[in-house]
């Protein structure tokens, strides 16, 4: 299946390197390019988009804005935020608007590349080295999880209880398959469970779900 890629970015130079480098791999199709957050929700109305890779700050309408906007919408596009590692505050917003993932953009292409596909799938992805400390900080601040005591796990198994508690650590599928002492392919089944269960677009809501939960506590 060909993943159709929309690139909202506000400098030419970066859609046009992703555009080149995506044109050398036939699963991935760029299908149109915003400068612009408001360009960018036009984009996914008229070419309907698999995912759309967002710059965080354009001028105008910034990504989380947008984001937002096209999570709110009838389109089904994802969002794969780009980002620098001084952007935090950004990323918490992104966040809260419905990014299913976080990609640094002076990371590798052929890793920004698999980002890509990795989101289109239908899971979430955070740059390798900040998921932890990201997710952490994020459930501190203020409104970012509601202020309320935690609520029972309805309608999930024990196993389930179990998976849902380590996403909210930030652990990996095959992480979770290792802690689990189970199969990959099993632990990919729960997780695909929980998401229908629990109502979540993708393992990121399923992280925030565990907080809210009380499965995890932020550390102090």
């Amino acid at each position: 299946m060909t993943i159709r890629v929309v690139l909202a970015d506000d400098q030419p130079l970066v859609r046009s390197g992703l555009r080149v480098i995506m044109a050398d791999h036939p699963d991935l199709e760029v299908v149109g390019e915003a400068a612009t957050g408001t360009e960018a929700i036009q984009l996914v109305g008229e070419v309907s988009p698999d995912v759309v890779v967002m710059d965080i700050r354009m001028p105008g309408m910034d990504g989380i804005e947008a984001t937002r906007r096209i999570m709110a919408g009838p389109a089904t596009a994802r969002v794969l935020m780009l980002t620098t590692f001084d952007e935090d505050d950004y990323v918490y917003g992104a966040l809260r608007a419905g990014a299913s993932g976080f990609v640094v953009k002076d990371m590798a292409l052929d890793d920004i590349l698999a980002a890509v596909r990795v989101v289109a799938a239908g899971d979430a992805l955070i740059a390798p080295g900040v998921t932890r400390r990201l997710i952490a900080d994020f459930v501190q601040r203020p409104g970012a999880v509601p202020e309320r005591s935690p609520r029972p796990v309805d309608g999930i198994t024990e196993r389930e209880r179990e998976v849902l508690t380590l996403i909210g650590r930030g652990r990996s599928n095959t992480e979770i398959a290792e802690d689990l002492f189970i199969t990959v392919a099993t632990a990919k089944s729960h997780v695909s469970r929980l998401l229908t269960k629990l109502g979540a677009r993708d393992r990121v809501q399923l992280v925030i779900t565990a907080y809210e939960m009380g499965l995890v506590t932020p550390p102090r």
